[in-house]
């Protein structure tokens, strides 16, 4: 990597950055790319371009094409324990389920006979618990949603269990949650407050939880807070290290909450997942782009 492309804070950044390897544009055609998803039986990328209203695709030697349009204007993808696409629906203000028919199955749309706000992003345990938040992104205008009231009244954090229609309240207590990540052992759960995004006042910090056998979030604190812009889509490496998108690129945490470092991008990033057959290679989305990057550790594993 070229030193322009990141910043060290700590030494044990340079253990997890891959020295000959470098950061490559897939495309630069999005209006907001957000929540790619890699599907390691393809070696294949998903993600959206929300205000698009579409999902995209590559796929090495195969380019950049449309995956799904429209897409409900979908925001987070993940995939579930069975390989399917999991996503959240800004437009129908829902999660779903691709099945491998091509079907699509509703996870969640209603809280206490309520609509859900826009569900943003969506990760799944190890249990096949779907985990997602539920912020009002979707519906403060016409751009990424649908501009409507919010029945619920607040942002929360949800959960559904597999084989369940039940969706179980979580947290109640952020103002707009949005990316969320597990520890390796998914006995912590990170997730990210993107307030500041429309109040310079409001939060803009990941929050850590510890998580009970049944599932129940436990002695909630700030894990990081930024000081500019605000953190969106986050995951973890093998290491237990947090990967967070920021307004300058992507910032690398250690567990304890020190800042490791920086690998620096000319776009607002929104999102990021590891992907690749070795896990190893970081697919960033920012603002119009997918970039992706081979790095020196392994995204967390499930």
């Amino acid at each position: 990597m070229k030193s322009s492309d990141f910043e060290v804070h700590d030494a044990r950044f340079r253990l997890l950055l891959q020295p000959n390897a470098f950061l490559t544009k897939l495309t630069g055609e999005c209006l907001w790319a957000e929540g790619p998803v890699y599907f390691p039986a393809a070696d294949l990328l998903i993600w959206s371009d929300i205000p698009n209203n579409r999902m995209l695709r590559w796929a090495p030697g195969m380019g950049v094409g449309v995956y799904r349009a429209p897409s409900n204007y979908s925001n987070g993808n993940t995939r579930d324990r069975e390989g399917r696409l999991v996503s959240c629906e800004h437009g129908a203000r829902r999660v779903t389920r691709t099945e491998h028919d091509g079907s699509i199955t509703v996870i969640a749309s209603h809280f206490e006979g309520k609509r859900l706000n826009s569900p943003n992003d969506v990760i799944v345990d190890s249990k096949g618990t779907i985990w997602f938040t539920d912020p009002d992104y979707g519906i403060l205008s016409d751009y990424e949603g649908y501009r409507a009231d919010s029945e619920i009244g607040r942002c929360n954090v949800y959960r559904v269990a597999a084989d369940s229609e039940h969706v179980q309240l979580v947290s109640d207590d952020f103002v707009k949650p949005n990316g969320l990540a597990f520890s390796p052992d998914e006995s912590r759960l990170y997730i990210a407050d993107s307030a500041a995004s429309h109040d310079e006042n409001a939060p803009r910090h990941i929050r850590v939880f510890d998580v009970t056998s049944d599932g129940a979030l436990r002695n909630g604190r700030v894990f990081i807070a930024m000081q500019s812009g605000v953190p969106d889509g986050l995951r973890t490496d093998e290491q237990g290290n947090v990967w967070t998108s920021a307004e300058d690129g992507v910032h690398c945490y250690a567990p304890d909450g020190t800042l490791l470092g920086k690998i620096l991008i000319p776009e607002v990033v929104a999102n990021l997942t590891f992907g690749g057959f070795n896990r190893n290679r970081l697919f960033i989305a920012a603002t119009s782009s997918i970039y992706s990057l081979h790095v020196g550790v392994r995204g967390a594993g499930r």
